[in-house]
């Protein structure tokens, strides 16, 4: 016998509300929409970024803390504002990145330390204080990367790719204590990162038709899927891959 399903309830499936969240790498950019937007659905989030301050000021809901994320020591100290703050901790988005392109190995272990080693020690941080509550959410934000070769970017491709199976891998270990572990993977977002390309005339048209919607993304496009991510609406889906990229890597021809 097909045993009872329980009852969804609109909007409040995909509702923040009473949730705490930190979102790392959060002064600009992508991190910067995505600590706005969860707080727009409702959750108290402590932004961190190594930036003194933010490029452009949040509204209510939203903290901000200086924070290097390979800083462990530092960043405990905004996991235990959040927690001293609300009690709890629901939400961590692991979004601090960099791109240092080239074959310096200097390059290569400064790209893997911020975008692997980061969120490894981020991550472990939070999962310690989510098992109290059995439940938790943790979003690592990757990239059309971590599927694709592109050139002159060893370090980033590596980094990405190893943030992407690092995402199975925790799901796996943490998926007991009731901790779910996701990948938000952004296409081409228009960001101070991309900002050289977009302004490119003929990479900006490339990069644009290789979408089947035929435009780069905004920051904006990700808020939906990191509220899902984050909220009751994905409450059964962990070690996945959510891509919001415009159609790149599922178009065949070019």
């Amino acid at each position: 016998m097909a045993s009872e399903s329980k009852s969804i309830q609109f909007p409040q499936i995909f509702s923040l509300r009473g949730r705490s969240a930190i979102v790392t790498g959060a002064s600009r950019g992508i991190g910067w929409a995505l600590a706005a937007g969860l707080a727009q659905a409702g959750a108290s989030v402590v932004a961190v970024a190594r930036s003194e301050r933010p490029a452009e000021p949040f509204s209510a809901g939203v903290e901000y803390r200086s924070c290097d994320v390979l800083d462990i020591a530092a960043f405990e100290k905004c996991r235990d504002v959040a927690m001293e703050r609300d009690g709890r901790l629901d939400v961590l988005v692991n979004c601090a990145g960099i791109s240092v392109s080239g074959y310096e190995i200097d390059a290569f272990d400064q790209t893997l330390a911020t975008n692997l080693r980061g969120p490894y020690l981020c991550a472990r941080a939070v999962a310690a204080v989510m098992r109290e509550k059995a439940r938790g959410s943790i979003i690592n934000v990757t990239s059309l990367a971590s599927f694709r070769g592109f050139p002159d970017n060893p370090g980033y491709i590596a980094a990405k790719g190893g943030l992407s199976q690092l995402t199975r891998a925790l799901a796996y270990d943490f998926g007991p204590a009731g901790i779910r572990v996701n990948n938000l993977v952004p296409g081409y977002i228009a960001t101070n990162m991309t900002a050289a390309a977009n302004a490119d005339p003929v990479a900006h048209d490339q990069r644009s038709r290789h979408t089947m919607l035929g435009r780069w993304g905004e920051t904006s496009d990700l808020v939906g899927a990191a509220i899902f991510l984050a909220s009751d609406a994905s409450a059964y889906v962990t070690g996945q891959d959510i891509v919001v990229d415009g159609g790149w890597l599922a178009k065949g021809l070019v």
